[in-house]
């Protein structure tokens, strides 16, 4: 795998992912993004555990399994914001409506 710090997050970025059992037999869904970044996005962000199994991301002629994009994703240079888990703090920050009680 390719140093994050040496990977480029502005390259196109093509994704292929399937559930990762018998891939030959089941459909495989693909997606095309501008920009390496948004790619890893999706990967991790969006597609089902299931799915992140088999999911490989191509730039030019470079492979990148679930593990590498996890990875890139998780880098200090890794450009885009990251979807936090912490939905319930987002619930927990609204203001008061004044309705306590």
């Amino acid at each position: 795998m390719i140093m994050p710090q040496d990977f480029s997050y502005n390259e196109p970025a093509d994704v292929y992912s399937t559930d990762g059992k018998g891939a030959r037999k089941r459909p495989v869904s693909y997606r095309r993004f501008a920009t390496s970044a948004e790619a890893i996005r999706f990967a991790v962000e969006q597609l089902p555990q299931i799915m992140q199994r088999g999911t490989i991301m191509e730039i030019g002629e470079d492979r990148y399994e679930f593990a590498d994009i996890r990875a890139l994703y998780e880098s200090n240079g890794y450009p885009l914001p990251r979807d936090s888990d912490g939905e319930e703090d987002e619930t927990a920050a609204r203001p008061d409506n004044g309705t306590a009680g």
